[in-house]
């Protein structure tokens, strides 16, 4: 009988301390365009985010904030691999911020800015 209750206890930690868990961090913006503090001509452009896991696109947002004017949401693309989130906009010139947030594989929610300017051509 004890040592039954010694192999339960046992198997017991083992279970605990010797199986590995899947890591849930937070996706975490690795680069991407606009770059941080960077600059980008005025007009058309391309953003372009790559994060260090996968996203869900569908419960992510991208919004270009520009100071005196009205945020613009905008319509988030799927990159071509599940780690990108691509849109496109037009920028003005001066001083502007891109607002991301993302919903990471494994549920957690992750925020950042992107501060950057536009220049005329």
């Amino acid at each position: 009988m004890r040592a039954h209750f010694l192999l339960r206890r046992g198997l017991l930690v083992l279970g605990l301390f010797g199986v590995s868990f899947p890591a849930t961090a937070h996706a975490i913006l690795m680069d991407g365009y606009p770059a941080p503090n960077g600059t980008v001509p005025a007009g058309t452009v391309a953003i372009r985010l790559r994060f260090n896991s996968r996203i869900d696109i569908a419960r992510s947002q991208l919004t270009l904030v520009v100071p005196g004017r009205d945020d613009q949401r905008l319509q988030i693309r799927p990159g071509p691999t599940p780690d990108l989130m691509e849109a496109d906009t037009i920028m003005a010139s001066g001083g502007m911020q891109l607002h991301w947030q993302v919903l990471a594989i494994d549920g957690h929610i992750t925020r950042g800015v992107i501060g950057f300017t536009g220049i005329a051509r």
